[in-house]
């Protein structure tokens, strides 16, 4: 298992687009604290760009990944390994290269130019979407052999958690204007990890004034510690739920 592990964050170290997006990461984020004189304005810059291109780039090479790797992934399984340790190595080992990659490109700068509990949050964040999207990629590829409709699948993911969610839940509170719903939206925003973060890294930026009533109530909640904890559990849930379905799904593959 550790050799699958090993093989697998070595060969991905090594990819090209993984490079160019540890890259990517740096330039940004060392751009944004150098124009920025406020720390905090540079934090807010970073903020969509982690909430949107993270679980993009993690979704969509983990698809690809698992894609081109069928070869490998079949000779793993004629091996005397149970499928179990295949399918957890191919997800650690995918979850760490990529978590790495974003913790060397957007973690220690932030580390370095805003130290505190906003910039710890950010990267601890991050690296959290990194391996959720990566969980769920992993369930969209083995769901389906045709590799166009797996990407396919992964894409309209990411689209309904960065875009389509928040429409529908705009949509709900127009609709319903005249009832008492944020309380409500704290259980609803656990149904959408790139929400659940934004939320927490907002709070820690102590800016939730201007979410109005909401803001105040998700404070409330998600200021406590409790409340962080709990959505702690969320966060690895949405870890754990996919990566057990998919392993599901791969134990009972035909390959």
């Amino acid at each position: 298992m550790k050799k699958i592990i090993k093989y697998v964050i070595a060969d991905i170290l090594r990819n090209k687009i993984v490079l160019a997006y540890t890259v990517f990461l740096l330039v940004i984020s060392l751009s944004v604290f150098s124009i920025e004189d406020n720390t905090g304005k540079g934090l807010l810059s970073l903020l969509n760009i982690i909430l949107i291109i993270v679980p993009l780039v993690a979704v969509i090479f983990s698809t690809i990944y698992i894609y081109n790797s069928a070869e490998f992934i079949e000779l793993l399984v004629s091996q005397p390994l149970h499928r179990k340790r295949i399918w957890i190595s191919l997800f650690a080992g995918l979850a760490g290269s990529l978590t790495l990659a974003f913790f060397v490109g957007a973690g220690i700068p932030v580390i370095i130019c805003a130290p505190g509990a906003t910039g710890f949050t950010m990267v601890g964040m991050g690296m959290l979407l990194s391996v959720i999207f990566v969980a769920i990629a992993m369930l969209a590829a083995v769901t389906t052999r045709d590799k166009a409709k797996g990407i396919g699948i992964s894409i309209l993911l990411w689209l309904y958690f960065s875009l389509i969610f928040d429409g529908l839940v705009v949509f709900i509170l127009f609709q319903f204007q005249d009832y008492p719903l944020e309380k409500a939206m704290i259980v609803v925003s656990g149904l959408n990890p790139i929400d659940l973060g934004r939320i927490l890294i907002l709070l820690k930026m102590d800016i939730s004034a201007m979410m109005g009533y909401t803001g105040a109530v998700f404070k409330d909640f998600f200021g406590t510690g409790i409340g962080f904890t709990i959505a702690l559990l969320v966060m690895f849930c949405w870890m754990i739920v996919p990566t057990w379905l998919s392993l599901r799904k791969f134990n009972r593959k035909d390959l």
